[in-house]
């Protein structure tokens, strides 16, 4: 494994729960300096939409790890990890909601490359042909993975024809949780308390002007890539600015699939017995910075 520093810890949990608003108290608070683990944050121009740190936010305690690319450009977690592993960051923060981008830097995963051409030839075969190829190639991967996922079949047969190896031998993968420097303070709430907050919070990001900011991704050069235009909210107001819905369905959409999110982000972490959780009733601050900062030394 690389070297990281020691003083390092993650706020995790789903989306809303404010992980954001406890790193950037208790960094104010320790000196410390944050680090984003979002695969959407990474993009220059999508700001509100992301909940990225603002301008004010930024220049009260340094942030790494955003505006990394341009909307157009698709973006890896491959080339995320080689981004922090190239930090200098310490005492650090490190505060998102991307379970697999979460995982690849705090346990420093062997990932394997890209090979977008065999990705794209794969791309165009029956799905019933890539389960079967990939039984035949590398079973402990098909045992892993749904019959009719296309895209993850797609992608273990581009890694286990591109490399050489099969898709199953990188790493211990993500069912293995080892020790690491890392302590993980995760957030957690009510249920039915989160949906109201992720409802109350996409409405103050279209007041904040969220569909002028989709349109003028969509005007920009290069526009957006495939990557970054299935980003939760840009994905539902750009079929709205292209007539195929409402701006009230649009919204209800938002809100919906945000839930889901959140409920799927919440299983990921969940898995994993390294993370201490705090239950959240009313103020994630008060409740949950000083066990970040304690985690933190």
């Amino acid at each position: 494994m690389t070297h990281r520093p020691t003083r390092r810890v993650a706020v995790v949990g789903p989306t809303a729960s404010g992980k954001s608003a406890v790193a950037l108290h208790v960094a104010e608070l320790t000196g410390a300096e944050l680090i984003s683990v979002d695969s959407m944050q990474v993009y220059r121009g999508m700001d509100i939409g992301t909940a990225k740190p603002t301008p004010a936010e930024q220049v009260r305690v340094r942030h790494h790890l955003i505006d990394l690319v341009d909307p157009a450009d698709e973006f890896t977690v491959a080339q995320f990890q080689a981004a922090y592993r190239a930090l200098d960051a310490d005492p650090a923060i490190l505060v998102g909601g991307t379970g697999l981008y979460h995982r690849a830097v705090i346990d420093d995963l062997d990932l394997p490359g890209e090979w977008p051409a065999l990705r794209a030839e794969l791309m165009s075969e029956p799905v019933e042909a890539l389960h079967s190829r990939l039984v035949d190639l590398d079973p402990a991967a098909a045992a892993k993975i749904e019959p009719t996922n296309q895209r993850r079949l797609v992608r273990a047969l581009e890694v286990t024809l591109g490399s050489g190896r099969p898709f199953s031998s990188f790493g211990p993968g993500l069912d293995a949780y080892p020790a690491n420097p890392i302590a993980q303070i995760g957030l957690r709430w009510d249920r039915a308390v989160l949906a109201d907050r992720i409802e109350q919070r996409v409405h103050a990001m279209l007041a904040a002007g969220l569909v002028a900011e989709v349109e003028g991704l969509l005007a920009a050069p290069g526009g957006l890539s495939r990557t970054a235009a299935q980003a939760l909210g840009y994905k539902e107001l750009i079929a709205h600015l292209r007539g195929d819905t409402s701006l009230a369905e649009a919204t209800d959409l938002i809100v919906v699939r945000t839930r889901q999110f959140a409920v799927r982000q919440l299983r990921w972490f969940q898995r994993d017995p390294r993370i201490e959780w705090v239950d959240v009733e009313r103020d994630p601050v008060t409740e949950a910075a000083s066990r970040v900062a304690r985690a933190l030394g």
